[in-house]
């Protein structure tokens, strides 16, 4: 009992790390990646720990804001100007798999659990990863990403703690994102995010999705100087053109190809939309033929078993109530032997088994005689 009892604890703590981690991210063997964590206004002076474990009472600490800020191959740093820390941890192995925590230490109360990761490292190539982590763009221009993915899903761009970007296009807090999937040279699946119109304000944490899987990339944005932007003015006043498309190979296939991929998308979205309500009014149309089939069944069942209930009260009145017969007079019962009864009639002779009034055989008497005057 107990070897099994035992093997069954262990399947349990193989399975419960993915299935409570909030977000899952997969890193090979001997690389490194960073985790960013997001916090309230109220909490920049307070300390930040990341732990790693189950429970509250397994997590046990790795770094910390206060001390130690690094420790063996891991290290944390606070921006509180962003409200953001981060924590990179390099050279891993497969030791270091399992669930962590970003947490805010509360002084006199429960602390704070802000995120929970579910850490994976394998010794080949992961399901989803990124090439850099940290991608800059100029102000006002574009940047890419490309997220190399081997599992199946839903692909989506994310900014931490904001919305989302499906499909092949939109928008995410006033720059332009597309999504497009390929496959490189090393037929490898990629999908290429890119987005346009970068302002300063866009400089965050974002997700590249895929599945259940997720990767932390952060977009730098690098602000233009003054003669940056009177240079760009003035090649755009001198050279209006460069602003259309041109077909020539010096022009840039990347903005087509993803406005065009865009309209594919809308139309695909519109025409998977418009396949759903149709098998939804098909579906509702089955639901009612069924629902009238029943219905009709039931009322022919009711009046047939009404129908056949009439019938049997008909027959029981019918045996309880004969119709009187107009040769036969009743009346009280007196038992008699039929010696008694053989001087009034020649032609009856009853059987001895069978009873007879005294009354009745008199009016019977009564009226032969009759009939002989």
């Amino acid at each position: 009992m107990a070897p099994h009892l035992a093997r069954l604890i262990l399947l349990l703590f193989l399975i419960f790390p993915r299935l409570s981690a909030g977000r899952h991210v997969s890193v090979q063997t001997g690389g490194s990646i960073t985790f960013p964590c997001r916090y309230d206004l109220n909490h920049i002076n307070h300390v930040k720990y990341w732990c790693k474990g189950l429970g509250w009472d397994v997590c046990s600490y790795v770094v910390r804001t206060d001390h130690p800020k690094s420790s063996g191959k891991t290290s944390i740093s606070d921006d509180i100007n962003k409200r953001i820390f981060t924590v990179t941890m390099t050279d891993l192995t497969s030791w270091d798999y399992g669930n962590y925590r970003c947490v805010v230490e509360i002084n006199g109360g429960t602390d704070i659990r802000i995120q929970w990761f579910y850490l994976s490292v394998t010794p080949g190539t992961p399901e989803l990863y990124v090439e850099q982590q940290e991608v800059t763009g100029a102000e006002g221009g574009s940047v890419t990403v490309r997220c190399y993915y081997r599992n199946t899903g839903d692909m989506k761009w994310c900014r931490m703690g904001g919305d989302c970007v499906s499909g092949y296009s939109g928008t995410l807090n006033g720059i332009s994102v597309t999504l497009k999937r390929t496959s490189d040279a090393n037929n490898r699946k990629v999908l290429t995010v890119t987005l346009s119109g970068l302002k300063m304000e866009n400089i965050d944490w974002y997700w590249c999705r895929v599945g259940e899987l997720e990767m932390p990339v952060h977009i730098t944005v690098s602000q233009q100087s003054a003669t940056q932007r009177s240079s760009k003015m003035t090649s755009t006043t001198q050279d209006p053109t460069t602003q259309q498309p041109s077909a020539s190979p010096t022009a840039e296939p990347v903005q087509t190809d993803n406005t065009s991929q865009g309209a594919e998308g809308n139309m695909e979205e519109v025409h998977q939309r418009s396949i759903d309500v149709k098998v939804l009014l098909i579906s509702l149309g089955m639901l009612v033929v069924v629902t009238a089939g029943i219905l009709v069944t039931w009322k022919m069942w009711r009046k047939h078993k009404n129908s056949k209930a009439k019938d049997q009260t008909t027959n029981n009145s019918v045996d309880l109530f004969p119709e009187a017969d107009d040769d036969v007079t009743y009346s009280t019962v007196i038992l008699q032997h039929k010696a008694q009864l053989k001087g009034q009639t020649k032609s009856a002779e009853p059987d001895d088994n069978v009873v007879y009034s005294s009354l009745a055989l008199l009016v019977t008497t009564q009226q032969r005689a009759a009939a002989l005057q």
